[in-house]
């Protein structure tokens, strides 16, 4: 099964996005995506 990193918005908090990983790095992955419960385009990170 593969490992999936989960993406939440900065502003709201809400886990919108979940993405394949590829491979594990030191550093946690950010993204501009759109959030529906913010009706924005935000920055989301990775959570643990």
């Amino acid at each position: 099964m593969a490992k999936k990193i989960v993406l939440s918005c900065s502003k709201c908090a809400s886990r919108n996005y979940t993405i394949p990983a590829k491979k594990e790095s030191g550093t946690r992955l950010e993204l501009k995506k759109f959030c529906a419960h913010c009706n924005g385009h935000t920055v989301h990170k990775q959570t643990l």
